[in-house]
């Protein structure tokens, strides 16, 4: 036979096992997300004289168990998040064999720290740890949304002209 047709056909053959595509996976999406706060009223709450932090540090520690037939999974990571733009860090696990969010029973533990601030005028922390976490049911099947508690950075002065006595 042709080397020239035998390396077309060879080709061509090699080129169709790369076009077939891999069953999806129904592995599950982990989002794990908060939000940091300058509380400038120094009331631990959340007011109209609030604005949300960029650039604040917060470290997450999570722990995620699965119980589903025939597998025992567990992941843990400890990972360190700046904030965006409008405060809030996210950390993203693409993919973990053995967690489906719709059927498993997932049992998980979370706990976010601030580590530092990006204002100097808003820098002493408040709520500065949380493991409140509020698990939100996605229109994905296998996408996690844990949503911990908001924390926030006081200023060291309460600004007794905008909040008052």
């Amino acid at each position: 036979m042709n080397p020239i047709i035998l390396f077309l056909f060879f080709s061509l053959f090699i080129m169709t096992l790369s076009l077939q595509t891999e069953p999806a996976k129904n592995n599950a999406q982990i989002i794990v997300m908060g939000l940091v706060y300058c509380d400038v009223c120094t009331n631990n709450s959340f007011s109209r004289h609030s604005y949300f932090l960029p650039g604040a540090e917060v470290q997450i520690d999570c722990n995620f168990r699965a119980y589903v037939p025939k597998t025992k999974e567990q992941v843990s990571f400890s990972v360190n998040r700046t904030t965006d733009k409008h405060g809030v860090y996210m950390v993203e696990i693409p993919s973990v064999d053995g967690i489906e969010c719709a059927e498993a029973d997932i049992a998980s533990t979370c706990q976010a720290s601030l580590v530092g601030s990006s204002s100097a005028s808003c820098n002493i922390p408040g709520y500065s740890s949380t493991t409140d976490e509020m698990a939100i049911k996605s229109r994905h099947p296998n996408l996690c949304i844990y949503s911990l508690a908001a924390m926030n950075f006081r200023p060291s002065k309460r600004n007794a002209r905008l909040c008052g006595k």
